[in-house]
């Protein structure tokens, strides 16, 4: 999956990109619920994918539900 179609999830599953401070190839995300905030690695090689395991695990620290992320 793609960065842009992670990103997109996330946001329609209510969750805010923060504003990025530093220098760097990582995003804040912010789950509002759930009060969490993750990494998110921004590619820069453009049309790879991100590994499965790294979404796995952005969705578990953002406190969201895997199969309600794969539906969005």
């Amino acid at each position: 999956m793609k960065y842009r179609e992670v990103t997109k999830k996330l946001k329609e599953l209510g969750c805010i990109e923060l504003a990025n401070k530093r220098k760097g190839s990582h995003r804040n995300w912010y789950n509002p619920k759930a009060k969490m905030v993750v990494p998110v690695p921004m590619p820069d090689w453009g049309s790879k994918d991100l590994k499965s395991g790294t979404i796995r695990g952005i969705v578990k620290g953002l406190e969201l539900d895997w199969e309600e992320f794969k539906r969005a």
